[in-house]
This record gives structure tokens, sequence and C-alpha cells, in this order.
């Protein structure tokens, strides 16, 4: 409203000035000087409506939402990647556990195949070393006399070459044990009873007897010692 009235107001003094242009036409003409422009007049209530508008912008001031979701979204992002590195490091230390274990593995594996090819190799050696013990076993002891020097020598060379071999096998992890000897108490995890009888000058369950030797290899048994035992009760 306030527009339309300054505007019908402008049009109001305007209209007389209009009015005499054309009584001064002829002065301006013969002057030569150019009349004075008409006058206008401006309304400044878009100014006042737009300088309203401006000061009441700043008040618009809430809608920061973009930056807050972009912040949002990079931490959503972060969060993701931090459960992907997770991952992948849960997958790392499995497949190093994997790797490890696999490696043992096949050290057990290699090892227990040595031992089982040592093991057929030894269980066929036993009976050789079985039969150069009891080839000593049969020379008797009154045999063995300066009368009898070569048999002497046989003798003393194939003790000798027991022995090497003995110690040989042993280097291997086969070793060869005699109870009797040894006067163990009967185990029949490493002694196999041949027969009992009573002893009374020795203990109940004692091995007295070995009538075959056992072999052990790398600590387990490889044959059982066959053993004769005490019983008196």
């Amino acid at each position: 409203m306030l527009q339309r009235s300054l505007f019908r107001a402008s049009r109001q003094v305007a209209r007389p000035v209009q009015r005499l242009q054309p009584a001064f036409a002829p002065i301006r003409q013969h002057t030569g000087t150019r009349a004075a422009p008409a006058i206008r007049w401006y309304s400044d209530a878009p100014a006042a409506e737009a300088k309203k508008e401006g000061d009441a912008a700043p008040e618009a001031k809430p809608e920061a939402k973009p930056e807050v979701d972009e912040v949002a979204q990079l931490k959503e992002q972060l969060e993701k990647k931090d459960r992907e590195i997770l991952d992948f490091k849960d997958k790392y230390l499995r497949s190093v556990a994997d790797y490890r274990n696999l490696q043992e593995r096949t050290k057990r594996e290699i090892q227990a195949a040595k031992d089982f090819a040592l093991q057929r190799f030894a269980k066929d050696l036993v009976e050789s070393v079985d039969n150069l013990d009891r080839a000593l076993a049969t020379v008797p002891s009154e045999k063995l006399s300066a009368d009898n020097s070569d048999l002497v020598t046989l003798h003393d060379g194939l003790k000798m070459t027991e022995s090497i071999l003995m110690n040989t096998l042993k280097k291997h992890g086969l070793e060869r044990f005699d109870p009797s000897v040894e006067g163990e108490k009967f185990n029949p995890n490493v002694h196999e009873a041949v027969f009992q009888t009573p002893q009374p000058d020795k203990e109940d369950g004692a091995c007295f007897h070995t009538q075959q030797k056992g072999f052990l290899l790398n600590g387990r048994v490889l044959r059982a010692a066959k053993v004769g035992v005490v019983k008196n009760s």
C-alpha cells in the first residue's frame, strides 16, 4: 500500500512539469540548452525489504546438516576400515599359525618316515646281531686258553666286531638290553615272560634268566626281551 501511495504522489507532481515543457520549448531551441530532465521518484520500499531480508538471513544458520552428515559418513567409513583391518589381522595370524603347524607336522612326518625306515632296517639287523651273540656264547670258556690260540683269536675278533657293531647301532638309536644281567623287575611293556619258576635266593617277580635279549629304538621297544621270571609264591 505504501508503495502505491508514493507512486501516485510522484505522478501528480510530474504532471504540472510535463504541461510546462511545451511552453519552454522555443526558448530551448533558441538558446540551444536542454531542458532539465523530468524528475523521477523512486520508492525505497524494496531496498528496505531487502535490508530486512538481509538482516533476517543470518538466522538461517542451523542449516549445517551437510557437514554433520559428512562427518558421520567419514566416521562410518573409518569404522568400516577398522573392521577390515581387524579381519585382515585375524586372517594373517591364522595363516601364520597354520603355516607353523604345517611346518611342525611336516617335521614330525619326516622324522616318522626316517624312524620307520630305520625301524625296518633295525629289525632285519637284529637277527644278525643275535646270531653273532649266539656264536660267541657257543664257545666254552675253558676252551679259551693258550693251547687254542687260533680259537682265542677268532673269539676275540668276533667280540670286537660285536662291540663295534653295537656302538654303531647305538649312534643311530638302537640299543640292546639284558634284563637278567641288570636285575630288572618284570615289566610287561618291555619283557616277555617265557616261564616262571621259584628262586629262593631272588626277589619275587625278578627277571633271572634271559632267553633272548631285547632291543630299544630311540627309547621305544623294538623287540621285547624273552625272560624267565621268579615266582616264589
